[in-house]
């Protein structure tokens, strides 16, 4: 068995958390193979899981921030007994190759959506395929979003497209702003596509290709699909699991 490895950001009720939880897991001796916990907000989670592409640790996270989606609320008081009975949750992220307008390719993983933006004060125009079959051939629009079912309650929610049962092994294509087809609500395709967005107009109309807080400008080819390879073992306090915080998201209402 290793030692957990606690990583925090530098908010300072992160750090305070971080101080407490040392002194609980020295006092106890405890120890996990491959654990290790995480401090901080959703950003913060998303960062630390690209840095560790290894399919053989476990990340428990610990809500710092405002809303922490990704992330368990502390508990002093049962944080141990939480740890031991996590409930393990894996995620397959999107993988994102981008083909710039000077044909450099650069790639990116993403946990919660790759968002296509226009990068500039004219509308994108987009083409999407999937694989060899045309989902729209133009699109008007500000961008648009391609999400996991753990990122279809995050930016997928706001721009209105659907929340995806975690194990539907299906994702979202929804649009932003769309101008033309105004009514188009956009399609739930499955977690096997590989979709082609390309960009119809690359000189007067840029537009940025962002892996979740990974950005490529500039891009001309956008190809994405599920990192079936890559996996991220994501654990939860089994009163508030990912699952759990997905259907609340579903019957939540908005309270002004």
């Amino acid at each position: 068995m290793k030692k957990i490895v606690i990583t925090s950001d530098k908010n300072k009720s992160s750090l305070r958390i971080k101080l407490k939880l040392l002194k609980i897991l020295k006092k106890n001796n405890m120890k996990y193979n491959n654990l290790n916990i995480v401090i901080g907000g959703d950003g913060f989670m998303l960062k630390t899981l690209k840095k560790n592409k290894d399919s053989s640790k476990f990340f428990y996270g610990i809500n710092s921030g405002n809303y922490g989606f990704l992330m368990n609320k502390f508990s002093q008081k049962n944080i141990l007994k939480n740890l031991k009975k996590a409930k393990l949750i894996s995620i397959f992220p999107l993988e994102m190759r981008v083909i710039n307008k000077t044909g450099l390719l650069k790639t990116s993983v993403a946990i919660n959506e790759v968002s296509i933006l226009r990068q500039s004060r004219q509308a994108a125009n987009l083409s999407i395929k999937n694989g060899k079959k045309d989902i729209i051939k133009k699109l008007i629009s500000d961008g648009v979003l391609v999400s996991t079912p753990a990122g279809s309650t995050a930016y997928n929610l706001s721009v209105h497209g659907p929340i995806l049962n975690l194990n539907s092994k299906k994702l979202s294509i929804s649009p932003i702003s769309p101008f033309r087809p105004r009514r188009w609500k956009g399609k739930i395709v499955s977690d096997n596509s590989e979709i082609t967005i390309k960009n119809l107009n690359i000189k007067k109309r840029p537009i940025s290709a962002v892996a979740d807080n990974i950005e490529v400008r500039n891009a001309r080819t956008i190809r994405i699909k599920t990192n079936k390879r890559l996996k991220f073992n994501l654990l939860y306090d089994i009163s508030r699991s990912l699952q759990k915080k997905i259907k609340l998201e579903q019957i939540r209402k908005e309270i002004n």
